[in-house]
């Protein structure tokens, strides 16, 4: 999400990694660059070994992170915390809402600095920051839609997920969170991406739940949704009305979200998907908070 919004509003280049490969790529560093490095407990270790290598290679390091005082946010340059508060459940959905919002604020910040945003658009995407809780609060009206579609959802073997632009990292999230609490196989794709295979996979027993927020991408989303239907793809569109309006009744589902800007879209979007989740793993009997297998920090590579 960083990696969308650093380059379209601030125009910095950027490149994303997993902390667990990147430093056995040798990777090549720029020079005068800056390495961020995204963890929740600031403890995880392969992204502590990434965090060295960086700093070995001359880079300036930026931490995000929601325990001031771990080890990740003690060797880092700057420290940006998210102020999540006390993280209890493996499966963390908090945590990566405020590491959205702290990405969001840098990336208006670093794009006020280097004049790609001026001061009236700075206003007005803080503007629009500060009325996510609100916006949020209507989001979870839909809980009790939400708790209907995940029944159906529950009984899938296999959930695809689907987004463009800042809606494919959150097509990923969904995708993560359901399968890490329901052991249900879920795969997230970008969009355009489906008819270079994944297409394959869609039927009738396959959920397909589709993130399509109003924004510049929308008519190209919904094109790949009217190909999954087709091919008999039952469709959980999460859109606003309107979006949601144009499919006239023709997907299994729909969930209406409020509108807003594009930009903070993925704040509000990223809500439903993980209640979806949750939902799901409720109606079958799985720890939510402590998941099979997993870990709250993991401490070894």
């Amino acid at each position: 999400m960083g990696k969308y919004w650093l380059e379209g509003l601030a125009r910095i280049p950027v490149e994303t990694d997993i902390a667990s490969e990147f430093r056995y790529r040798s990777q090549a560093m720029p020079r005068d660059g800056a390495a961020l490095f995204i963890s929740q407990s600031g403890e995880t270790a392969d992204t502590l070994a990434a965090l060295r290598y960086c700093r070995a290679a001359g880079q300036m390091i930026i931490a995000i992170v929601n325990q001031p005082e771990s080890t990740i946010a003690r060797e880092a340059d700057v420290v940006l915390p998210t102020l999540a508060g006390p993280e209890i459940g493996v499966a963390s959905t908090k945590a990566f809402t405020t590491q959205l919002a702290v990405l969001a604020t840098l990336t208006i910040a670093l794009g006020r600095a280097r004049g790609t945003i001026d001061a009236d658009a700075e206003a007005a995407m803080v503007g629009q920051l500060a009325e996510i809780p609100s916006r949020a609060n209507e989001v979870l009206y839909h809980d009790e839609r939400l708790q209907q579609i995940a029944a159906e959802i529950a009984q899938a073997r296999d959930v695809l997920y689907l987004g463009r632009g800042t809606s494919f990292p959150l097509a990923l999230e969904g995708a993560l969170k359901l399968k890490e609490i329901s052991y249900i196989h879920a795969e997230g794709y970008a969009a355009g991406e489906m008819k270079h295979g994944p297409i394959a996979l869609i039927d009738e027993s396959v959920p397909v739940i589709v993130l399509a927020p109003p924004d510049e991408l929308f008519e190209k989303t919904l094109s790949n949704v009217e190909e999954v239907m087709a091919r008999g793809g039952r469709v959980v569109m999460i859109s606003d009305a309107a979006g949601v309006a144009r499919l006239q009744g023709r997907c299994a589902f729909g969930i209406a979200l409020p509108v807003c800007a594009p930009f903070v879209a993925p704040l509000l979007y990223a809500i439903p998907v993980q209640l979806l989740a949750y939902h799901a793993a409720v109606l079958k009997g799985t720890d939510v908070d402590q998941p099979r297998n997993l870990a709250k920090s993991v401490t070894v590579e």
